[in-house]
């Protein structure tokens, strides 16, 4: 296994870096983020913030690069793997060339539909890898940073159990992935995922540079507080998706608190339509860049 400890990966670091060879902004905050490629904040467009639009035909992913840069002018755009028509070779070079055209970074996909990453079945568990192969391969080919996945697991599972199917699954999936230079993260979608102690020990169990989570900045509710768990998880953070909070004090808090923390990387907005979208846009400059 290649396994890349956040130890081993800052030890290699000062070694290179008395070279001159690393940042110091990566230095200092290698031990709280997953992508250590990633030493800036950035804004980015998360496709599924415009899915209704895509699913009414209205363009698709191959003018993605152009929305972006046309009409919102942001830096990055985050895909989602089930919006892509036909990911074959031409199509992604094409996909490619539109980015570079408009000056747009692409930053990561969201893979959905690809298998359960926390199952008891060892043989669902490597198809569920196999499957998410495909998508690193993409990622790498376009010069995105990370895939993102879901790990819900099955209810009347217990934590133990489920920590141990997941950590095996994605250490396969690491295996595959860092070769290709790709982090693996998990937002939380439901199940597991939610709990942000959980994806905690998860986080520690594997103990991968390139692996880390996703905070989904979901409206908070009776049964999940959004910024306990922005909090918990935020030490291992390789992406943001950020969505707009109920007040502006709100979003400010949450913003600050990741600043506060040491994460430097995208925040993929994800707030649904395109006003939401500009919203973001303005209350991210505001309280990210300031």
């Amino acid at each position: 296994m290649n396994n890349i400890t956040r130890r081993d990966f800052l030890g290699k670091s000062l070694a290179i870096g008395a070279a001159g060879l690393v940042a110091p902004a990566l230095l200092k905050t290698s031990k709280v983020q997953a992508a250590p490629r990633i030493v800036k904040d950035d804004i980015s467009i998360a496709q599924w913030a415009l899915v209704e639009e895509v699913r009414a035909g209205k363009w698709k992913t191959l003018d993605f690069p152009k929305i972006a840069r046309e009409d919102f002018d942001i830096n990055g755009i985050e895909f989602v793997n089930t919006l892509f028509e036909v990911p074959h070779f031409s199509y992604l070079k094409r996909l490619k060339q539109n980015a570079n055209d408009h000056g747009v970074t692409m930053v990561l996909i969201m893979v959905d539909s690809e298998g359960e990453t926390c199952t008891q079945s060892k043989e669902e568990r490597k198809q569920t890898v196999i499957n998410h192969q495909k998508w690193i391969d993409i990622a790498h080919f376009l010069g995105c940073h990370a895939i993102r996945t879901n790990c819900r697991g099955p209810q009347n599972a217990s934590k133990e159990e489920a920590l141990k199917w997941a950590s095996e699954t994605y250490n396969m999936m690491l295996e595959y992935a860092i070769p290709a230079n790709i982090s693996v993260l998990i937002e939380n979608h439901g199940g597991f995922s939610n709990d942000p102690d959980w994806m905690v020990a998860l986080m520690k169990e594997v103990n991968n540079l390139y692996f880390g989570t996703y905070p989904d900045w979901r409206s908070p509710s009776d049964n999940f507080d959004n910024y306990e768990y922005l909090q918990k998880t935020l030490p291992y953070a390789g992406g943001m998706s950020y969505r707009n909070q109920p007040s502006e004090e709100i979003t400010a808090k949450m913003i600050k608190l990741c600043k506060e923390t040491g994460y430097r990387g995208w925040y993929g907005i994800e707030s649904s339509g395109r006003e939401e979208i500009k919203k973001g846009k303005e209350l991210l400059k505001k309280y990210l860049f300031n």
